[in-house]
């Protein structure tokens, strides 16, 4: 939708260590990177380096952007650009920092904040995963479209977006969450404890008594791979039962949304190790407390990185059925679906262009407002 426009939006890359500044124009980069250290634990210097970072953006365009656009840790309220709360990378934000107005007026443009869960759906949404399998699905001459995606993070903790007829949903508070779900392992735990690098690490922690003391994901799955001296059994364990929580929080919000699922973050490089078993509990059943067995999502779900299945996916079980009383046809598809799919952009891509698209579609939204 925005892959061709040419308004220019600066965006950030928040983290507690560095921010890295950028300016994205049709969905692509058009400078190289501007990276300066965060200062977190001091608020003067930390929105001082902010100012600095996206002054020297901005000083070098050919043009003024039309607005600043990033995805900043939470929690927060988003849509009025405030930042509060229990933030470990961000200490100096913790009483509440009413950062998007604040960079408004240092800089004269619309500011958009944003969860990275949230941007990261966005993107993928407008310009990544969603846009793709359409397309696909068109080439193989199924009639479907579809305008609902979640959007998955993988990695330091289980983010999620929510992406609905075609929009960013925010929820009320800025709260759409998926981590402080209750386990399918244990209801008492969220399901983070077990969706997250820790968990990874963890698991294969408490199977392997002498395990190396620093320990990553890329090293337990070298060990999976057998590419790494280890514990091969305990390491595809560890990465099973991680697909296992993941899919069971899946199961859940797409019974809900009725929704494609896209994935991304850095453990998707695994995914050959934790898909089998996050598609076995989508693909699971649940029983009626008569003892009827039936889907535990409501629709066949397919792995859309498999050629063939995706093919079954956009095909489904379409046909002609007649009119009544007369010889016209409808396309009748009766199959429910869903699929999920592992990200082409990345992560942090992604949510640029998340940080982007939505800019945008704001400022879209506001001036057909203006103009009824």
């Amino acid at each position: 939708m925005y892959n061709h426009d040419n308004r220019i939006v600066v965006t950030l890359d928040a983290g507690g260590t560095n921010l890295v500044f950028g300016a994205m124009r049709g969905c692509e980069f058009i400078i190289d990177p501007v990276t300066i250290p965060s200062r977190a634990d001091n608020l003067a210097l930390c929105l001082q380096s902010m100012v600095n970072g996206f002054k020297t953006v901005i000083d070098l365009l050919d043009e003024k952007p039309c607005a600043i656009s990033f995805a900043f840790p939470g929690p927060a309220d988003y849509k009025s650009g405030i930042v509060g709360g229990f933030l470990p990378n961000f200490p100096s934000f913790r009483d509440g920092v009413a950062l998007g107005p604040f960079l408004e007026r240092e800089f004269g443009l619309p500011v958009f904040i944003n969860n990275d869960g949230d941007l990261f759906a966005f993107g993928e949404a407008m310009a990544g995963a969603l846009p793709e399998i359409n397309r696909r699905v068109a080439e193989l001459g199924g009639e479907r479209q579809y305008r609902n995606m979640l959007g998955y993070t993988f990695g330091t903790g289980f983010g999620i977006g929510e992406v609905i007829d075609g929009s960013l949903n925010l929820g009320n508070n800025s709260c759409v969450e998926t981590f402080c779900l209750p386990s399918g392992r244990d209801s008492s735990v969220m399901v983070e404890d077990f969706v997250s690098i820790r968990a990874i690490v963890r698991e294969y922690r408490d199977r392997v008594a002498d395990a190396p003391e620093k320990l990553t994901p890329k090293d337990i799955c070298d060990i999976a791979d057998g590419n790494a001296p280890g514990d091969a059994e305990a390491a595809r364990e560890s990465f099973r039962l991680f697909g296992e929580a993941a899919g069971d929080a899946m199961a859940t919000a797409v019974t809900l949304t009725d929704s494609l699922i896209v994935v991304g973050g850095g453990l998707t490089g695994a995914a050959r190790h934790f898909m089998p078993a996050l598609l076995a509990r989508l693909r699971s059943t649940i029983n009626t407390i008569e003892g009827e067995q039936l889907g535990r999502v409501q629709m066949s779900v397919f792995d859309l990185d498999d050629e063939e299945e995706f093919r079954r996916f956009a095909l489904g079980e379409a046909r002609k059925i007649k009119i009544y009383g007369s010889d016209d046809t409808v396309t009748y598809d009766p199959m429910k679906r869903t699929g999920i799919i592992i990200s082409r952009l990345g992560a942090s891509t992604a949510i640029s262009i998340g940080a982007y698209t939505y800019a945008l579609s704001q400022l879209d939204r506001a001036e057909d407002k203006e103009n009824l």
